[in-house]
């Protein structure tokens, strides 16, 4: 097996595991909402779990910090894009005259 398929290879099946388990079911924006926000905290505990590992020393590659770093980082910025859009949506409803 070559090293781009070794990499890509537990990503993948950790994709796929991840489709597999039951999403709760949202019946509203807010549930929606909420669930996102859950990801996105698991998303900052994971990053900063493995923070702390590897400064203790038990990860030693760099890249496995960066990534969950990362993702979290972006699923914190989307989260405030789609918070802000809400807010301007909601604001432009309230400026409408009926």
């Amino acid at each position: 097996m070559d090293k781009i398929a070794q990499l890509q290879t537990p990503f993948l099946q950790n994709q796929f595991l991840e489709k597999m388990q039951p999403e709760p079911q949202a019946t509203g924006f807010g549930d929606v909402f909420k669930n996102a926000l859950k990801e996105v905290s698991t998303a900052q505990n994971v990053s900063d779990k493995k923070t702390d590992q590897l400064l203790t020393g038990e990860v030693k590659d760099v890249h496995e910090v960066m990534i969950a770093s990362q993702k979290a980082s972006l699923s914190l910025q989307m989260t405030m894009q789609v918070r802000n859009k809400v807010v301007e949506a909601y604001q432009e409803v309230m400026r409408m005259q009926v």
